[in-house]
């Protein structure tokens, strides 16, 4: 059995007023979540304090970016290890964000990829169609070239220490969710054509959903058998809403 994940993406959001308010408000319900994993990924700015707001309680947390570099002259960027010392257990990785904003090609995101998981931390990695992709029939064949990138890269045992997240792009931000019966066709296609790579390991990697999930839509979204949980974006910036979908997700 998966153990169900869900994890806030807080984005480019936050004081330290309001860190601090969201974290101590998340503790009870995640203590409440038995057998469901609760995490957040908040700017990196705020590790530090998020780190501290954590200890003793079960949220854990992680980063929404990281670079191929543990260490250099590269200004502005995060090190994987640097993460990792701040006691990061997850970082995202291939964001449509960063595929669209920054450029990141599934080459760029396979090599983070890498790097992330050979310095002890997990990566989260988000793949996902296009509006356009979307309605061209083509969900499928980009996320097999999202994940092909990676396999080729690392192999399909790597993902035996990784957290997939199918965010169709068209449902990010946008307050258009992905069906049940929509989300779970693409992740049982996932999960399948992992499994043409082993079936051991497809069984057991956590394939999560995102694309505007609410507290009204968690529950039967991740009651779906091949759907783990959630990448959650703004809902995660509300206490109430958030604590809504992580008792969504138990079992």
């Amino acid at each position: 059995m998966r153990q169900p994940l869900v994890m806030g993406n807080w984005k480019l959001n936050g004081t330290k007023a309001s860190v601090e308010a969201l974290v101590k408000a998340l503790v009870e319900p995640a203590a409440k979540a038995e057998g469901v994993e609760v995490a957040v990924c908040p700017p990196v700015i705020f590790l530090g304090l998020v780190e501290k707001l954590t200890e003793g309680t079960r949220i854990q947390y992680g980063a929404q970016n990281a670079d191929v570099h543990t260490a250099g002259a590269f200004t502005g960027e995060n090190s994987p290890v640097m993460l990792k010392e701040f006691g990061c257990k997850y970082a995202l990785v291939g964001h449509s964000e960063r595929r669209t904003l920054h450029a990141e090609t599934d080459a760029v995101v396979a090599a983070k990829y890498e790097a992330i998981q050979q310095n002890g931390l997990v990566p989260v990695l988000c793949i996902g169609e296009t509006l356009a992709q979307f309605e061209a029939n083509e969900t499928k064949a980009v996320v097999e070239t999202q994940l092909k990138a990676v396999i080729d890269h690392s192999g399909i045992d790597s993902f035996a220490n990784a957290v997939i997240a199918y965010e169709p792009v068209w449902a990010i931000g946008t307050g258009k969710t992905a069906t049940p019966e929509i989300a779970q066709s693409v992740h049982a296609h996932i999960r399948a054509y992992l499994a043409g790579f082993s079936a051991d390991v497809a069984a057991k990697v956590q394939i999560l959903y995102g694309g505007s999930v609410t507290g009204a839509t968690a529950a039967e979204l991740f009651g779906q058998a091949d759907i783990d949980g959630g990448l959650v974006g703004g809902a995660s910036l509300k206490p109430e809403d958030f604590a809504q979908i992580i008792a969504g997700a138990k079992q």
